[in-house]
């Protein structure tokens, strides 16, 4: 495999400056002095992040804990654009997540002073032409004729639904909208419906000794939608806010042994309080078993988060959902009294 610029990989002949080899759509604008972009630059980078969001308002905020996250993926490539004072003013990151399908995700953004000078563009371009030598490396590195060496790949990132320029910018280079994220919001001041199971089934807390169950009963719940499934150490990372006391699991005790048939996992996300003029319980993940869609299970794990929120005193309850939809909508959220809120487009590009 090619090593790249901020791999576990050793580096080769052609050092980490092999990514700046200029190129009629790569060259990155010289207003700013560019540098590969690393862990030791996480300060530098959340201060950028934070900037940048206290402009654009999105629905949430993002610490250097989180920043942080950016680097642990084995195969990354990062660029980070200075000014004359050494300022980070604009950044550009792509990650690859290799696995049954190729997954490179692409994150970025442009100090909002800095903005409106084709810097933001031009990394749009660096961006997509390093996901395809990281994925061109990736399937190059696998045995010739291996399903790994021909597996399908997509070049993939977010972007607000308001952000009417960002999405023209993706749309030129040919990606197109593939899933759309849908934020949801429900005041806890008014009264939280009461949630009846009915058999064996039962809304307890979410504890250690069932973590792994759990993580067991979300792939195959994914699964059952045609996705993957998560490693124990995939499904352990980023747990930097996630609430355990606000955290419940589905449990069928009609065998012998307790089965998982839902769970619902929430954070704290603090940092995003004072932004949002309000504090707020978010539910990360909901999901339930096929077997159990029919018998309450979804209402009764956001009846008992609910719950949780408002006992410790907090405004609201959240969560945010996805599908292939724009138009689609969760109809457990709809009538448990959660509204919609803004919401996020992931562009993809497939390789």
């Amino acid at each position: 495999m090619t090593p790249v610029y901020g791999s576990t990989r050793r580096t080769g002949p052609g050092g980490p400056w092999a990514m700046f080899r200029p190129g009629p759509r790569s060259a990155l604008p010289r207003i700013l002095t560019w540098a590969p972009l690393g862990p030791r630059d996480n300060a530098e980078l959340a201060d950028l992040i934070a900037r940048s969001e206290e402009v654009d308002n999105p629905p949430y905020r993002t610490t250097a804990q989180e920043t942080a996250e950016y680097f642990v993926d084995p195969t990354y490539s990062g660029v980070a654009g200075r000014d004359e004072h050494g300022v980070m003013r604009a950044f550009g990151l792509v990650r690859l997540r290799p696995a049954a399908e190729i997954y490179a995700s692409m994150t970025g953004t442009v100090d909002p002073e800095w903005r409106h000078r084709g810097i933001g563009v031009a990394l749009l371009h660096w961006q997509t032409e390093r996901a395809r030598h990281l994925i061109g490396a990736e399937r190059a590195g696998e045995p010739s004729g291996s399903l790994a060496a021909t597996a399908p790949a997509h070049i993939v990132t977010t972007v607000l639904e308001d952000d009417e320029r960002m999405k023209d910018h993706l749309a030129e280079l040919r990606f197109e909208p593939r899933r759309w994220y849908r934020e949801v919001r429900r005041p806890l001041a008014t009264p939280i419906p009461e949630a009846d199971l009915d058999g064996f089934l039962s809304i307890e807390p979410w504890s250690e000794e069932l973590d792994d169950a759990v993580r067991r009963a979300h792939n195959q719940a994914f699964a059952d939608s045609g996705g993957g499934s998560m490693s124990p150490e995939e499904w352990r990372a980023g747990r930097a806010y996630f609430a355990p006391q606000w955290s419940f699991v589905a449990l069928d005790r009609s065998g012998d042994r307790a089965r998982v048939a839902g769970y619902a996992l929430s954070s704290r996300y603090e940092q995003d309080w004072e932004a949002l003029g309000w504090c707020e319980g978010y539910t990360d993940v909901i999901g339930v078993l096929a077997d159990y869609r029919s018998r309450g299970v979804g209402r009764a794990l956001l009846s008992a988060v609910m719950q949780a929120y408002a006992a410790d005193g907090m405004e609201y309850a959240a969560a945010g959902f996805e599908s292939d939809d724009p138009s689609g909508a969760v109809d457990l959220f709809r009538e448990l009294g959660y509204t919609a809120t803004r919401g996020t487009i992931l562009y993809g590009l497939d390789v």
